[in-house]
């Protein structure tokens, strides 16, 4: 079946909004953490994240387009009320991790312009909601996130090329080494397809159109694109971070708690490092606020005819309520670091329905999902369980040595 122009900008567009939607300021945040703390081994932390990421996209994304439903709807069909427990769980994530994207979105414009956070937050909360009440909402979400996109790789490979990397330590790092932490996998997992971000662009494609057993290979380019963006990013921003932590080797910490990601731009370009880092930092907000917004209203469309109908009312509640929040009660680096992993418990419960719902011919029709990515599937949702167990157990033995 040929696709047309727009289906083709859809896969694309659904590409570009899972890989946006992860790169937030969250994201950047624990990059420039993990590898400060890390150095070199943290590519080996990045290797093992990309291989889970893919199996878990895959999967869900090849599951809700085979379905032709949202996940919460697949959700259900596998337990009943599965779905309204995913879709509330999503939702409410995906509220969370928006306080932080409006929460960088003012930090960004403070740093590349001057703009007072508060009103930087709230300028492009307004341009987000401008967005969604766009005559065609679902081409300019597409069309934004591959522009800002395109930004933040350029950005990246900039501040990467300033900072001069050791890349013989980075790879040796990836596949040798010194130091493997669990914690650091699980939080970039989760951040980049934990929560509402695994299933981003696949409600995107369903909203474009894209759907049915025979748009699964679609889905999967999609898919594999995300990946491939959002990882491209991440190891960018990893390289130049090393970059900056080996010219300050023994001497502690260099990136510092307060703003890490942003060291990294100042340390490796001065001056006018750290105003491209206020555009990179309100690209990836800017953009993260999106996907958050349009993805979890989407599982909340699902669960009530009442949002359905007034979806882009919901949508502007969403970014508006978001935007209140981080007003109110601000939004620390720490807690963006620690969220990913938190967003990461929901993978092995969402990831968990879809491989039993691929079984299940009632809800995806004659697609078959292949062995090998069931397989990849449910060591990736058994991996995720036990490493959040684990860093769980872990937070409370550290609580009860205090």
């Amino acid at each position: 079946m040929s696709e047309g122009a727009g289906a083709r900008g859809a896969i694309v567009g659904a590409a570009f909004l899972m890989a946006t939607s992860a790169v937030g300021p969250g994201f950047l945040t624990q990059t420039a953490v993990f590898t400060d703390r890390l150095g070199a081994s943290f590519g080996f932390a990045i290797l093992a994240s990309v291989l889970l990421d893919l199996a878990a996209q895959l999967t869900v994304w090849r599951v809700v387009v085979a379905a032709g439903r949202p996940a919460s709807a697949v959700a259900d069909g596998v337990l009943p009320g599965l779905g309204g427990a995913l879709a509330v769980l999503v939702a409410a994530g995906g509220l969370a991790f928006n306080v932080g994207n409006v929460a960088g979105a003012g930090l960004g414009l403070e740093a590349l312009a001057g703009v007072p956070p508060a009103a930087g937050a709230a300028l492009s909360a307004l341009l987000a909601i401008a967005l969604f009440l766009a005559p065609e909402a679902g081409r300019a979400m597409d069309r934004f996130g591959i522009a800002l996109g395109l930004v933040m790789l350029a950005l990246l490979a900039w501040v990467c090329v300033a900072a001069r990397p050791p890349l013989a330590a980075a790879l040796l790092g990836t596949v040798r080494p010194t130091t493997v932490d669990p914690l650091a996998i699980l939080t970039i997992v989760g951040g980049t397809v934990g929560g509402y971000i695994t299933f981003a662009g696949a409600h995107r494609l369903l909203d474009a159109g894209v759907r049915g057993p025979h748009a699964v290979p679609r889905a999967t380019r999609s898919a594999a694109t995300g990946i491939v963006l959002a990882s491209c990013v991440r190891v960018a921003l990893f390289l130049a971070a090393l970059g900056v932590v080996a010219r300050h080797a023994g001497s502690g910490p260099a990136l510092g708690a307060a703003n890490p990601p942003a060291a990294v731009f100042r340390l490796a370009a001065g001056a006018a490092g750290g105003r491209l880092f206020g555009l990179l930092m309100w690209a990836a907000a800017i953009t993260s606020v999106v996907g958050a917004a349009f993805t979890s209203v989407s599982f909340l469309r699902a669960l009530s005819p009442a949002v359905e109908r007034r979806r882009r009312l919901a949508t502007v509640a969403f970014i508006a309520l978001s935007t209140a929040i981080f007003l109110a009660v601000g939004r620390p680096v720490r807690v963006l670091v620690l969220a990913g992993a938190v967003n990461g418990f929901i993978l092995p419960v969402a990831l968990g329905a879809m491989l039993v719902a691929a079984r299940r011919p009632a809800l995806v029709g004659a697609y078959r999902h292949p062995p090998a990515l069931a397989l990849a599937g449910a060591l990736t949702a058994l991996a995720t369980l036990a490493l959040g167990l684990w860093s769980a157990a872990d937070a409370v033995r550290g609580a009860l040595a205090r």
